[in-house]
């Protein structure tokens, strides 16, 4: 590591002019055909505002359904365990992990889905922690 710029780097690594064509990898050539980038614009969504307002919609109502999926289910096992001989920190976690999956089901629903999406994680986290403590 002497620092110096003329230490050996490839020109294809260093961005230099002197890359050509013939410096690229066998792999990349499926980018240079046509077809092959109008299929990842129709996987990952174009420029059409009707295509993002479909995609949000989406997003929002997937949000809104794990959530209340997850917060039925968490609820649902905090009374199993709850009426069983389970510590108390076990339907506690279980009604703590239900009450972080209905906010991201609120969330969701108001379009803050990345929130959404971290608080399912975690409220899921929580369900599961807690499951070891029985």
């Amino acid at each position: 590591m002497s620092g110096r710029t003329d230490s050996g780097t490839e020109p294809a690594i260093a961005g230099t002019d002197e890359a050509d064509a013939t410096d690229v990898p066998e792999g990349i050539d499926a980018i240079e055909d046509p077809d092959a980038t109008e299929e990842t614009d129709e996987a990952y969504g174009s420029e059409d505002p009707a295509d993002r307002v479909r995609g949000a919609r989406r997003a929002r109502w997937t949000a809104l359904g794990t959530g209340a999926l997850l917060s039925l289910a968490g609820l649902a096992a905090a009374l199993l365990r709850l009426t069983g001989s389970a510590p108390a920190l076990v339907p506690a976690a279980y009604a703590l992990g239900a009450a972080l999956c209905a906010l991201a089901a609120a969330l969701g629903l108001r379009g803050r889905t990345r929130r959404a999406l971290w608080l399912l994680v975690a409220g899921t986290t929580v369900m599961a922690v807690g499951d070891q403590f029985d």
